[in-house]
């Protein structure tokens, strides 16, 4: 049986979410965050890297989301959830499944970097540290994501999901990036249809399950 090596509140919540809308069975070995939040050591007895999401199926060991993601629905999606070969929308397809984590995930990622980089900081450093990090925010991350966020309303006011009209994988791969802006990059303001598209996303029943399942969520620290 495929297996996800879950950790908690991370990217493995959208494994659990594509098996529960594919209606394969799994079974999940759970990791928790340690205090620091990264991930625990016996993460690494399963990818050298240590990291989350994994999965373990028939002798395979896949890491990384998209790879995940492709590995899945080629196997067990039998044509759901991926539009057909040779249409606009399969290289629509393509192109988010990738984007998610090349492109949109770094500077979000960036921004939550800079936010906790003053709060640890040792206290005669902080006001410099502080100075630098908001600098750094102003600057380069801040105006990244305003576009990325422009860029998603803009497509999403083409189509009603990602890859064209109807649901697929991608919508899936794209939920964490959208996830993260709505709680650290004010994705609220100005963007209705972005913001539409994750109430429709929570909405699915197998969302719903997914989350009973993978515990406590949220990416928006």
């Amino acid at each position: 049986m495929l297996t996800v090596h879950h950790l908690n509140n991370s990217r493995s919540q959208r494994v659990l979410w594509l098996l529960e809308e594919l209606g394969v069975p799994y079974e999940i070995v759970r990791y928790q965050r340690l205090p620091t939040m990264l991930a625990p050591p016996e993460l690494r007895a399963i990818h050298p890297l240590g990291k989350s999401p994994v999965i373990t199926d028939n002798g395979n060991t896949i890491a990384e989301s998209g790879a995940i993601i492709e590995y899945i629905v080629g196997t067990y999606g039998e044509g759901r959830l991926i539009p057909p070969v040779g249409t606009p929308e399969r290289l629509r397809f393509t192109y988010w499944l990738h984007y998610a984590e090349g492109s949109a995930m770094p500077p979000l990622l960036m921004k939550l970097i800079f936010g906790f980089m003053p709060k640890r900081a040792p206290l005669l450093l902080r006001p410099l540290v502080k100075a630098i990090s908001a600098k750094a925010l102003d600057t380069m991350v801040n105006p990244q994501l305003k576009q990325h966020m422009a860029f998603w309303e803009g497509e999403l006011g083409k189509s009603e999901w990602f890859a064209g009209g109807d649901f697929t994988a991608a919508d899936i791969q794209m939920s964490f990036p959208l996830e993260a802006a709505a709680g650290r990059a004010g994705l609220a303001q100005g963007h209705p249809k972005a913001m539409a598209f994750l109430a429709k996303i929570h909405a699915r029943p197998a969302y719903q399950r997914a989350l009973e399942k993978g515990g406590p969520y949220s990416v928006g620290r």
